[in-house]
Formats: structure tokens, C-alpha cells, sequence
């Protein structure tokens, strides 16, 4: 797809979901920082933080389409970002031990010149095996998944620990692709 695209995410994971289906964008990261204390449910955080992604980097970029997205772990009630440091990781990673957590992903499409503004999320249920002390510091010490929510990334060596998913697997990659195609596909017809 050859339409002027921007994403609005420094994330590497989300660059190559892009470019597997094809799309030619350019990347332009956005400003905006997470607040946890905003007191939104899991569905309204990501598409608020989605949304707030997006619109910081259309208003340099009017006539593209922008894409935001930002994505959570939701366990017990609880948010749970990217992991603070090795300690934090550890606990995130021993509290989803042998349980179902959710993955939540909100992507939000901006084109300020055409007034598209199009935000939506994908829910994805992972069931985690029962994870020894030693997996859990093997994979942070290895593969450092401090820039991951959940401190976790599906496509990596974690995948061993992963017993079952229900949902879209590419949304907890951090970006629901199929959703997200339908959504675009319907803004440039």
C-alpha cells in the first residue's frame, strides 16, 4: 500500500508488522509518556494513549495518515506497563506464572486534513506455563525485556512459556494487524 503513512511508534516490532503486510510508511515517533494514575479501564487507557500518540505526531503531519498504538498487560485487575528494572521484571513475570493475563492493544488512525479519526482495540488472552525461578532470570538476563509490557515478547524465546493464546497473536506483538487492516482498508476506499 503506497499511501502516505506514518507511524507514530518507535517500537521495532510494530515497524516489521507494517512492512509484513506491505504498507511503505515512515516512522516519526511520538512524545506523549504514559500516566497510570489516569484511572481508565484497560480498553479506554490504550485507546486514549493510542489516540494522544497519534494526534501529537498529525499536527506536523496534517495530509498523512498517522497511526498510534499502545498496548498493555492487564493481570488480576491490574495494568501492568513496561517493567522499571530486573526486579520488576521478575515480579511481572512470576505473578502471570501458570496464569491467563489479557493483552490489550489500542491503535488510533489520524488524518487531520480529512477528518479521519478512527480508535479501536484488539483483546488477546495468554495462559502462561508454570515458570521456574532460573527461565524467568535466563530470559530478562538474555534477552532484556525491559522495553516490552508484561516484560515479555511472544515471538521471542518466551514462546516456550506461552501454554495457549486466545486471540490475535500479532496484538500481543503490540499491534492487532488483521483489525487494524480492516479499519484502514475502510478509510481509503
Amino acid at each position: 500500500m503506497n499511501n502516505s503513512i506514518i507511524l507514530a511508534s518507535g517500537s521495532p516490532r510494530r515497524k516489521q508488522l507494517l512492512e509484513q503486510i506491505d504498507f511503505s510508511f515512515q516512522v516519526v515517533p511520538s512524545q506523549v509518556n504514559e500516566d497510570f494514575s489516569i484511572g481508565l479501564n484497560p480498553p479506554g487507557f490504550v485507546e486514549h494513549y493510542a489516540k494522544a500518540k497519534a494526534l501529537d505526531v498529525a499536527k506536523g503531519y496534517p495530509d498523512q495518515f498517522v497511526v498510534g498504538a499502545d498496548t498493555v498487560v492487564v493481570f488480576d485487575g491490574n495494568i501492568l506497563g513496561k517493567p522499571k528494572d530486573r526486579d520488576d521484571s521478575f515480579r511481572m513475570l512470576s505473578s502471570l506464572s501458570g496464569q491467563t493475563h489479557s493483552v490489550y492493544t489500542g491503535v488510533s488512525i489520524q488524518c487531520l486534513s480529512s477528518g479521519v479519526d478512527d480508535t479501536f482495540h484488539g483483546k488477546t488472552d495468554v495462559t502462561f506455563n508454570t515458570l521456574s525461578d532460573n527461565d524467568i532470570f535466563y530470559y530478562i538476563d538474555t534477552y532484556q525485556p525491559f522495553d516490552k509490557a508484561g516484560s515479555y515478547g511472544i515471538q521471542d524465546w518466551f514462546s516456550v512459556c506461552v501454554d495457549r493464546i486466545d486471540g490475535c497473536f500479532y496484538n500481543v506483538m503490540g499491534f492487532p494487524l488483521s483489525l487494524f487492516y480492516r479499519h484502514f482498508s475502510a478509510h481509503i476506499k
